[in-house]
């Protein structure tokens, strides 16, 4: 079937055809062409049209044969033939809506989405030779379907995807993927899919694991229903007024289907990350033996896709690694602040994304060679790894201190102002800050019925906490822990560096890991470790009220010695600053402490 669809011309509000496209028939059929038979719609008559691109608009069907139609914006180089064959950059997602990323942006006309201009423009993409594609999720934009959440559903998506723009007549067959965020997430799904065709994947802050976005070891987060929420909203956005009759169908489906915004909302409410549900979400573990090249990014201080299970998932992945991580928000490589600054501090980029793409989808040996890993740790200082966690780091296991505290909800100290009923997408969420940030309000230690600390004895050189700290412990009741990391100076000043919650569902062993991080503490400081019970403002948690008794805890770290440090280029990120005014406090009762902090084997 053919559909021609129309849109008003900027220029002079004439009507131009977009074009004649060859959509697919019915889900069970073989994948069809969608081939445009004429060259498509350019800057100068669209100006939503990337300069030097032309743009065509094609549908699918996903892989699951459910029936669900995939929607495609195709940006080909303008100054290449119809069919000139290239190579393929995908970015698969929620955020590419003709009408905007999430929500209504107030556009005049149709037109693709803005989203990574900022990619396309700043590599040059279509001038080195690029198509690139933007798929949108089922749901979402003008693809059909109940959103998934990352599940079969959208894992079917991004196989589909990848395949459908591998065996197009432009296509070389070598496929790259792109993202931040959501779409960064589909680039690690599409590593896990084990697809010929993809050959290079770069995803910015992205979840690891699905669950972990919306509770922690049991503990639901404050966006457990303000995600679902928000992506609901955002896969009922409609298309534009001169979209295609088809677009704008595909667009409504959730309105006519109010069942997919229902599960929605209740499929994804389940605390237990063993449930299948959440087996099938656990990108991490999916990950073992894979083999894509990857570069990632991961701020180990992000407020929004925390870095949790990342060191299980490259851990299980075989393949090429290269990653920036550092003390940094949800921010792209490239993005500055007003003043000019590199949100993550180090520059280059784009550089070290298209040696990537150039290497594994064109075969052209890189002339530079990037370190593997560029890590920022708390001092602002930036070192080459041949990879993360390396293996010059060494584990070490810490005995805390038997202690009891009331799991009564009342955090002691960093209470999180954060609103329930808020709608957060992955994309703009960030946390509050604490509600005492403004003071630094003291913190009295040891008299605090709701929570104990072990303290390390003062470090007699700089040593390095890297990678994902663990902790065990045997709890006498049923309720909820936290435990979190601090820095703390000879003088009380102290920073909460780490931190993460678990539910007791019964008394007796507890194991879980923290969020990864590299920290580095200064000559004199210590480690102080806080067991208590959860401000509720920061999760939502049901306090127990009962007394918790704690024996037998054991911290698993991982140090590292700063003197070996390798350096690379590299600035201060500008929100590490943000983070230490928020979660500094100065803290009492510091004890002497009962276990070293210290590398052992290397001086």
């Amino acid at each position: 079937m053919n559909v021609r669809r129309r849109i008003t011309a900027a220029a002079a509000g004439a009507l131009i055809t977009i074009a004649t496209l060859a959509v697919s028939g019915p889900a069970t059929a073989a994948t069809p062409s969608s081939t445009p038979v004429h060259d498509g719609i350019t800057h100068e008559e669209n100006p939503r049209v990337p300069e030097g691109a032309v743009w065509t608009e094609h549908y699918f069907p996903s892989a699951d044969h459910s029936g669900v139609e995939l929607h495609a914006d195709v940006l080909r180089p303008a100054n290449l033939p119809q069919r000139a064959i290239t190579p393929v950059i995908l970015a698969v997602g929620p955020y590419f809506g003709h009408a905007g990323q999430t929500g209504p942006e107030g556009w005049a006309q149709t037109g693709p989405s803005n989203r990574f201009e900022d990619f396309t423009s700043g590599t040059n993409l279509f001038a080195r030779g690029y198509t690139y594609v933007m798929v949108d999720l089922r749901g979402f934009g003008g693809s059909t379907g109940c959103l998934d959440w990352v599940g079969p559903g959208e894992q079917a998506d991004v196989k589909a995807a990848i395949q459908w723009v591998a065996k197009q007549p432009w296509s070389t067959g070598k496929v790259g993927m792109y993202g931040k965020s959501y779409d960064a997430v589909t680039g690690l799904v599409g590593n896990n899919l084990r697809l010929p065709a993809l050959k290079a994947v770069v995803a910015q802050e992205p979840v690891w694991n699905m669950y972990n976005y919306l509770f922690s070891n049991g503990v639901p987060r404050p966006n457990v229903t303000g995600t679902p929420n928000a992506y609901n909203g955002i896969a009922t956005m409609a298309g534009l007024s001169d979209d295609s009759d088809r677009y704008k169908a595909n667009a409504d489906y959730e309105v006519s289907h109010p069942e997919c915004l229902a599960d929605n909302l209740t499929n994804n409410n389940n605390p237990d990350l063993d449930s299948p549900y959440w087996r099938a979400r656990n990108l991490a573990a999916k990950a073992k033996g894979t083999s894509t090249p990857l570069f990632i990014t991961q701020g180990f201080i992000e407020n929004n896709t925390k870095p949790e299970d990342a060191e299980e998932y490259l851990d299980n992945h075989r393949g090429f690694e290269r990653g920036w991580m550092g003390q940094w928000e949800h921010v792209r490589g490239n993005e500055t602040n007003g003043a000019g600054q590199l949100l993550q501090g180090r520059a280059g980029f784009f550089d070290e994304v298209m040696r990537l793409y150039d290497h594994y989808l064109k075969g052209a040996k890189p002339s530079v060679q990037d370190p593997a890993f560029a890590i920022e740790d708390n001092t602002g200082g930036w070192r080459a790894q041949s990879s993360w966690p390396t293996s010059a780091s060494s584990r070490t296991t810490a005995d805390l201190l038997n202690g009891q505290y009331v799991d009564d909800g009342i955090a002691s100290a960093l209470a999180a102002n954060a609103d329930a009923d808020q709608q957060w997408d992955m994309e703009h969420y960030t946390d509050p800050s604490p509600l005492a940030a403004s003071n630094r309000a003291p913190m009295q230690a040891a008299a605090d019925t709701h929570s104990y600390f072990t303290w390390s004895t003062p470090t007699t050189s700089r040593v390095r906490i890297t990678a994902t700290p663990d902790i065990t412990l045997n709890a006498s009741a049923t309720g909820n822990v936290m435990v979190r990391l601090w820095d703390v100076a000879p003088d009380g000043t102290a920073v909460m560096f780490d931190e993460n919650v678990a539910l007791i569902e019964r008394a007796g062993r507890v194991t879980f890991d923290l969020k990864s991080t590299d920290w580095t503490f200064e000559l004199g400081h210590q480690l102080g470790v806080q067991l208590g019970t959860i401000g509720s403002g920061s999760w939502r948690d049901t306090p127990s009220g009962n007394t918790i008794q704690v024996s037998r805890a054991k911290l698993g770290l991982e140090l590292q010695n700063p003197r070996y440090d390798v350096p690379t280029q590299g600035d201060r990120s500008p929100f590490l600053d943000t983070y230490l005014r928020q979660f500094t406090r100065t803290l009492t009762d510091v004890g002497e402490g009962t276990f070293p902090l210290a590398v052992r084997g290397r001086p």
